[in-house]
Protein backbone atom coordinates (compact mmCIF):
# COMPACT_ATOMS: atom_id res chain seq x y z
CA UNK A 1 0.00 0.00 0.00
CA UNK A 2 1.29 3.69 -0.78
CA UNK A 3 0.46 6.88 -1.24
CA UNK A 4 1.21 9.23 -4.18
CA UNK A 5 0.29 12.55 -4.06
CA UNK A 6 -0.33 14.20 -7.27
CA UNK A 7 -1.17 17.64 -6.56
CA UNK A 8 -0.43 19.08 -3.15
CA UNK A 9 -2.09 22.92 -3.48
CA UNK A 10 -4.67 24.65 -2.35
CA UNK A 11 -7.31 26.85 -4.85
CA UNK A 12 -5.39 27.02 -8.05
CA UNK A 13 -2.33 25.69 -9.34
CA UNK A 14 0.99 27.07 -8.61
CA UNK A 15 4.73 26.31 -10.26
CA UNK A 16 5.21 24.20 -7.06
CA UNK A 17 1.97 22.67 -6.38
CA UNK A 18 -0.94 21.27 -8.66
CA UNK A 19 -4.12 21.36 -7.19
CA UNK A 20 -5.49 18.81 -5.18
CA UNK A 21 -5.37 14.82 -6.00
CA UNK A 22 -4.23 12.05 -4.27
CA UNK A 23 -3.30 7.95 -5.26
CA UNK A 24 -3.78 5.28 -3.11
CA UNK A 25 -2.00 2.66 -4.71
CA UNK A 26 -3.34 -0.66 -3.40
CA UNK A 27 -1.44 -3.07 -6.41
CA UNK A 28 -0.56 -5.92 -3.99
CA UNK A 29 -3.88 -5.55 -2.36
CA UNK A 30 -6.53 -5.61 -5.21
CA UNK A 31 -4.61 -4.60 -7.87
CA UNK A 32 -6.03 -1.37 -8.42
CA UNK A 33 -5.64 3.03 -7.68
CA UNK A 34 -8.41 4.26 -5.93
CA UNK A 35 -7.81 8.24 -6.31
CA UNK A 36 -8.99 10.91 -3.68
CA UNK A 37 -9.93 14.34 -5.50
CA UNK A 38 -9.18 15.10 -9.08
CA UNK A 39 -7.96 18.77 -9.64
CA UNK A 40 -6.98 20.45 -13.25
CA UNK A 41 -4.19 18.84 -14.73
CA UNK A 42 -4.44 15.78 -12.65
CA UNK A 43 -4.11 13.25 -15.82
CA UNK A 44 -0.78 15.33 -16.80
CA UNK A 45 0.47 14.95 -13.10
CA UNK A 46 -0.04 10.87 -13.76
CA UNK A 47 1.65 10.71 -17.31
CA UNK A 48 5.30 11.74 -14.80
CA UNK A 49 4.56 8.58 -12.40
CA UNK A 50 4.33 4.96 -12.95
CA UNK A 51 0.02 5.03 -12.64
CA UNK A 52 -1.88 3.39 -15.43
CA UNK A 53 -5.50 5.29 -15.89
CA UNK A 54 -6.85 1.67 -16.59
CA UNK A 55 -6.16 0.54 -12.75
CA UNK A 56 -7.84 3.39 -11.37
CA UNK A 57 -11.47 2.00 -10.44
CA UNK A 58 -12.66 4.54 -7.79
CA UNK A 59 -12.28 8.40 -7.50
CA UNK A 60 -13.72 9.68 -4.55
CA UNK A 61 -14.67 13.43 -4.69
CA UNK A 62 -14.30 15.44 -1.00
CA UNK A 63 -16.70 18.35 -2.69
CA UNK A 64 -17.59 20.11 -5.89
CA UNK A 65 -15.14 22.84 -5.71
CA UNK A 66 -13.46 23.53 -9.07
CA UNK A 67 -9.63 22.68 -7.81
CA UNK A 68 -11.14 18.93 -6.55
CA UNK A 69 -12.75 18.23 -10.10
CA UNK A 70 -12.06 20.32 -13.10
CA UNK A 71 -9.64 17.23 -14.09
CA UNK A 72 -12.09 14.63 -13.97
CA UNK A 73 -13.44 14.90 -17.45
CA UNK A 74 -10.14 14.74 -19.21
CA UNK A 75 -8.98 12.06 -16.90
CA UNK A 76 -11.52 9.27 -17.88
CA UNK A 77 -11.71 10.17 -21.28
CA UNK A 78 -8.35 9.70 -21.67
CA UNK A 79 -8.88 6.30 -19.74
CA UNK A 80 -10.62 5.63 -22.76
CA UNK A 81 -7.82 6.00 -24.93
CA UNK A 82 -5.58 4.05 -22.67
CA UNK A 83 -6.62 0.34 -22.64
CA UNK A 84 -9.32 0.91 -19.44
CA UNK A 85 -12.41 -1.37 -20.27
CA UNK A 86 -12.84 -1.88 -16.73
CA UNK A 87 -16.11 -0.12 -14.85
CA UNK A 88 -14.64 2.71 -12.85
CA UNK A 89 -17.40 4.07 -9.69
CA UNK A 90 -16.96 8.15 -8.54
CA UNK A 91 -18.19 8.62 -5.01
CA UNK A 92 -19.11 12.05 -4.14
CA UNK A 93 -21.79 14.87 -3.05
CA UNK A 94 -24.61 15.49 -4.84
CA UNK A 95 -24.02 17.30 -8.02
CA UNK A 96 -20.80 14.87 -9.35
CA UNK A 97 -23.23 12.84 -11.40
CA UNK A 98 -24.49 15.86 -13.13
CA UNK A 99 -21.25 17.79 -13.74
CA UNK A 100 -19.63 14.88 -15.55
CA UNK A 101 -22.36 13.84 -17.57
CA UNK A 102 -22.70 17.37 -18.91
CA UNK A 103 -18.89 17.44 -19.38
CA UNK A 104 -19.21 14.05 -21.00
CA UNK A 105 -22.20 15.20 -23.28
CA UNK A 106 -20.97 18.76 -24.29
CA UNK A 107 -17.83 17.59 -25.26
CA UNK A 108 -19.52 14.43 -26.99
CA UNK A 109 -17.36 12.14 -25.22
CA UNK A 110 -17.97 8.45 -25.17
CA UNK A 111 -16.34 6.16 -22.74
CA UNK A 112 -15.20 2.43 -23.23
CA UNK A 113 -16.50 1.34 -19.90
CA UNK A 114 -18.93 1.57 -17.64
CA UNK A 115 -19.41 4.70 -15.01
CA UNK A 116 -21.08 4.57 -12.19
CA UNK A 117 -22.13 7.20 -9.47
CA UNK A 118 -22.88 7.14 -5.70
CA UNK A 119 -23.60 10.24 -4.50
CA UNK A 120 -23.27 11.16 -0.77
CA UNK A 121 -25.89 12.57 1.40
CA UNK A 122 -25.18 11.29 4.78
CA UNK A 123 -22.56 9.79 6.71
CA UNK A 124 -21.87 6.43 7.01
CA UNK A 125 -19.81 3.24 5.17
CA UNK A 126 -20.13 3.71 1.40
CA UNK A 127 -17.99 0.59 0.38
CA UNK A 128 -17.13 -2.71 1.74
CA UNK A 129 -15.84 -6.04 0.43
CA UNK A 130 -14.04 -8.72 1.28
CA UNK A 131 -10.81 -6.31 1.32
CA UNK A 132 -11.61 -3.00 2.13
CA UNK A 133 -14.40 -0.83 4.28
CA UNK A 134 -14.85 2.70 3.31
CA UNK A 135 -16.62 5.15 5.70
CA UNK A 136 -17.33 9.17 5.22
CA UNK A 137 -18.38 12.17 7.18
CA UNK A 138 -19.48 15.91 6.29
CA UNK A 139 -16.79 18.11 7.27
CA UNK A 140 -17.26 22.06 7.86
CA UNK A 141 -16.86 23.74 4.41
CA UNK A 142 -18.32 26.39 2.28
CA UNK A 143 -20.82 23.91 0.10
CA UNK A 144 -20.58 19.96 0.90
CA UNK A 145 -17.47 18.21 1.84
CA UNK A 146 -16.88 14.78 3.07
CA UNK A 147 -14.06 12.94 4.12
CA UNK A 148 -13.15 9.22 3.86
CA UNK A 149 -11.68 6.74 6.30
CA UNK A 150 -10.43 3.72 4.42
CA UNK A 151 -10.30 0.50 6.45
CA UNK A 152 -8.24 -2.29 4.99
CA UNK A 153 -9.41 -5.81 6.45
CA UNK A 154 -6.99 -7.78 8.66
CA UNK A 155 -5.45 -10.53 6.76
CA UNK A 156 -5.11 -14.16 7.53
CA UNK A 157 -2.33 -15.42 9.76
CA UNK A 158 0.22 -17.06 7.95
CA UNK A 159 0.75 -21.13 7.82
CA UNK A 160 3.84 -21.75 10.10
CA UNK A 161 5.98 -24.19 7.28
CA UNK A 162 8.39 -24.23 9.81
CA UNK A 163 6.23 -25.52 12.87
CA UNK A 164 4.88 -28.56 10.46
CA UNK A 165 8.65 -29.23 9.23
CA UNK A 166 9.25 -29.06 12.52
CA UNK A 167 6.40 -31.76 13.20
CA UNK A 168 7.43 -33.59 10.48
CA UNK A 169 4.49 -33.10 7.99
CA UNK A 170 4.96 -34.49 4.92
CA UNK A 171 4.52 -31.18 2.16
CA UNK A 172 1.71 -31.41 -0.37
CA UNK A 173 -1.98 -30.62 -0.46
CA UNK A 174 -1.74 -31.28 3.12
CA UNK A 175 -0.49 -27.75 4.07
CA UNK A 176 -3.20 -25.99 2.14
CA UNK A 177 -6.14 -27.99 4.16
CA UNK A 178 -4.20 -27.36 6.94
CA UNK A 179 -3.94 -23.09 6.18
CA UNK A 180 -7.88 -23.58 5.33
CA UNK A 181 -7.81 -24.21 9.09
CA UNK A 182 -8.75 -27.52 8.44
CA UNK A 183 -8.62 -30.64 10.83
CA UNK A 184 -6.55 -33.57 9.03
CA UNK A 185 -5.50 -37.05 9.59
CA UNK A 186 -2.51 -38.21 8.55
CA UNK A 187 -0.77 -41.44 7.37
CA UNK A 188 0.55 -42.50 10.53
CA UNK A 189 -2.51 -41.89 12.71
CA UNK A 190 -1.91 -38.07 13.58
CA UNK A 191 -5.00 -35.87 14.03
CA UNK A 192 -3.35 -31.70 13.32
CA UNK A 193 -5.96 -28.65 13.84
CA UNK A 194 -5.23 -26.36 10.85
CA UNK A 195 -5.48 -23.57 13.65
CA UNK A 196 -2.57 -25.10 15.24
CA UNK A 197 -0.09 -24.14 12.77
CA UNK A 198 -1.93 -20.80 11.79
CA UNK A 199 -0.09 -17.27 13.05
CA UNK A 200 -2.37 -14.38 14.52
CA UNK A 201 -3.83 -12.37 11.77
CA UNK A 202 -2.23 -9.64 10.73
CA UNK A 203 -3.66 -5.95 11.93
CA UNK A 204 -5.23 -4.09 8.38
CA UNK A 205 -4.33 -0.62 7.86
CA UNK A 206 -6.23 2.73 8.03
CA UNK A 207 -5.88 5.78 6.31
CA UNK A 208 -7.75 8.81 6.48
CA UNK A 209 -8.21 11.87 4.36
CA UNK A 210 -9.76 15.13 5.10
CA UNK A 211 -10.45 17.32 2.83
CA UNK A 212 -11.30 21.11 2.72
CA UNK A 213 -12.40 21.77 6.74
CA UNK A 214 -12.96 23.91 9.30
CA UNK A 215 -11.84 22.33 12.48
CA UNK A 216 -14.15 19.55 13.26
CA UNK A 217 -14.98 16.73 16.05
CA UNK A 218 -16.02 14.41 12.38
CA UNK A 219 -12.07 14.60 10.97
CA UNK A 220 -11.15 13.31 15.20
CA UNK A 221 -13.65 10.70 14.80
CA UNK A 222 -12.37 9.70 10.71
CA UNK A 223 -8.91 9.67 11.60
CA UNK A 224 -9.57 7.71 14.97
CA UNK A 225 -6.33 5.09 15.23
CA UNK A 226 -5.41 5.75 11.44
CA UNK A 227 -1.59 4.72 10.51
CA UNK A 228 -2.03 7.97 8.06
CA UNK A 229 -4.21 11.08 8.32
CA UNK A 230 -3.58 13.48 5.36
CA UNK A 231 -4.84 16.68 6.14
CA UNK A 232 -5.44 20.06 4.49
CA UNK A 233 -2.94 22.60 6.08
CA UNK A 234 -4.24 25.44 4.11
CA UNK A 235 -2.96 28.31 6.80
CA UNK A 236 -0.12 28.42 9.16
CA UNK A 237 -0.81 27.40 12.95
CA UNK A 238 -1.21 31.20 14.03
CA UNK A 239 -3.64 31.88 11.03
CA UNK A 240 -6.49 30.36 12.67
CA UNK A 241 -9.02 33.44 11.96
CA UNK A 242 -8.09 33.52 8.28
CA UNK A 243 -8.68 29.84 8.08
CA UNK A 244 -12.20 29.80 9.67
CA UNK A 245 -13.17 32.44 7.69
CA UNK A 246 -12.31 30.92 4.70
CA UNK A 247 -13.66 27.50 5.83
CA UNK A 248 -10.24 25.73 6.34
CA UNK A 249 -7.48 24.62 8.56
CA UNK A 250 -4.56 25.77 9.83
CA UNK A 251 -1.68 22.65 10.48
CA UNK A 252 -2.16 23.11 13.90
CA UNK A 253 -5.64 22.41 13.82
CA UNK A 254 -4.69 19.43 11.84
CA UNK A 255 -1.67 18.53 14.89
CA UNK A 256 -4.44 18.64 17.16
CA UNK A 257 -6.79 16.36 14.77
CA UNK A 258 -4.14 13.91 14.32
CA UNK A 259 -2.88 14.10 18.38
CA UNK A 260 -6.61 13.59 19.82
CA UNK A 261 -7.42 10.93 17.26
CA UNK A 262 -4.23 9.23 18.68
CA UNK A 263 -3.21 8.76 14.52
CA UNK A 264 0.52 7.53 13.79
CA UNK A 265 1.52 9.95 11.45
CA UNK A 266 0.47 13.43 9.81
CA UNK A 267 0.55 14.26 6.20
CA UNK A 268 -0.16 18.10 5.42
CA UNK A 269 -1.39 18.79 2.27
CA UNK A 270 -3.26 21.59 0.42
CA UNK A 271 -0.82 24.15 0.74
CA UNK A 272 -1.70 27.81 0.15
CA UNK A 273 0.53 29.62 -2.71
CA UNK A 274 1.74 32.03 0.18
CA UNK A 275 3.68 29.46 1.82
CA UNK A 276 6.62 28.40 -0.35
CA UNK A 277 10.00 26.62 0.11
CA UNK A 278 11.24 26.98 3.51
CA UNK A 279 7.68 28.21 4.69
CA UNK A 280 6.17 25.54 3.29
CA UNK A 281 8.27 23.68 5.76
CA UNK A 282 8.03 25.47 8.69
CA UNK A 283 3.53 24.51 8.88
CA UNK A 284 5.21 21.36 10.04
CA UNK A 285 8.36 22.92 11.98
CA UNK A 286 5.96 24.82 13.99
CA UNK A 287 3.51 22.09 15.08
CA UNK A 288 5.70 19.22 16.37
CA UNK A 289 5.38 19.97 19.84
CA UNK A 290 1.60 19.26 19.40
CA UNK A 291 2.28 16.42 17.10
CA UNK A 292 5.84 14.85 16.24
CA UNK A 293 5.35 12.54 13.35
CA UNK A 294 3.96 15.44 11.07
CA UNK A 295 5.38 16.06 7.51
CA UNK A 296 4.61 18.51 4.57
CA UNK A 297 4.20 16.75 1.27
CA UNK A 298 4.93 17.54 -2.27
CA UNK A 299 4.03 16.65 -5.70
CA UNK A 300 4.74 13.44 -6.43
CA UNK A 301 5.56 12.05 -3.03
CA UNK A 302 5.31 8.47 -2.37
CA UNK A 303 4.55 7.05 1.43
CA UNK A 304 4.49 3.73 2.07
CA UNK A 305 2.24 2.59 4.61
CA UNK A 306 3.30 -0.55 6.29
CA UNK A 307 2.01 -3.17 8.78
CA UNK A 308 2.17 -2.75 12.05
Amino acid sequence: MQIEFLGTGAGSPSKQRNVSSIALKLLEERNAVWLFDCGEATQHQILRTTIRPRKIEKIFISHLHGDHIFGLPGLLSSRSFQGGNEPLTIYGPVGIKEFVKTALKVSESRLSYPLKFVELRDDGEIFSDKTFTVYTKKLNHKIACFGYRVVEHDHPGELQVEKLRAAQVPSGPIYGQLKAGKVVELPDGRVLDGHDFIGAPQKGRVITIISDTRHTPAAIELAKDADVLIHEGTFAKDETKMARSYYHSTSGQAAMTAKKAHAKKLLLTHISARYTGKAAYQLAYQVRDIFPDTRVVNDFDIVDVPFK
